[in-house]
């Protein structure tokens, strides 16, 4: 059974027509979330660059860098002064030379410089070789150790062994190079690469 729709009265619809005229669109708070942002009308603002961070200071205000790699003082780079002598012309007989690097002879005198500070050991390698040299004296061993530690005074650090190294320089300057006529190590039975032979020139009447 079918039911006939209502038709609606003529007052009815004058006051529904007023109704639908006053009608606005709702805008809900979840209406509103779903809203999309007007791309074209939003303004992009670019980031700052980031400015590169400050290499660390010390409190001295000095930038640290790293050592380079492969960095030596100079010092530890010169060959060592065995190689040198061994490596020098033979000025002195070459029949006596052999024997003496062999230790077959006797030294005559020598002097111990360990313990002494380098000035209290240049100081005394002077003396000691001009004293030997006026006495007639031709081998002398002189005493320096293989590279402890020694004491210095000076303002510049010195490496180990400075002795060792600094005496073969003393014996070629004034007043001993016109002294000295040959230098070399000793041999093993005279101490070795902690000892040096010094043949000394006869001495000008």
């Amino acid at each position: 059974m079918t039911r006939k729709s209502r038709r609606l009265h003529p007052d009815d619809l004058e006051l529904w027509g007023r109704v639908a005229k006053s009608a606005r669109p709702l805008k809900s708070d979840l209406a509103k979330a779903f809203e999309m942002p007007d791309v074209a009308q939003q303004v992009f603002t670019p980031e700052p660059e980031k400015k590169p961070k400050k290499a660390p200071r010390h409190q001295g205000g000095t930038i640290l860098r790293p050592t380079p790699p492969g960095a030596a003082v100079m010092h530890d780079l010169l060959p060592p002064i065995s190689d040198a002598l061994a490596g020098a012309a033979v000025s002195m007989d070459k029949r006596k030379f052999q024997r003496m690097t062999k230790g077959k002879l006797q030294p005559e005198a020598r002097i111990d410089l360990h313990g002494m500070t380098l000035a209290q050991a240049h100081a005394a390698l002077n003396g000691f070789i001009l004293r030997a040299q006026s006495q007639g004296l031709r081998l002398v061993l002189v005493i320096t150790g293989k590279g402890k530690t020694v004491a210095d005074d000076g303002p510049i650090p010195r490496r180990r062994g400075a002795l060792k190294h600094d005496v073969p320089q003393w014996l070629r300057m004034a007043p001993l190079a016109g002294a000295v006529q040959e230098l070399r190590e000793a041999h093993l039975r005279h101490g070795g690469s902690g000892a040096y032979y010094v043949y000394l020139r006869k001495a000008r009447p």
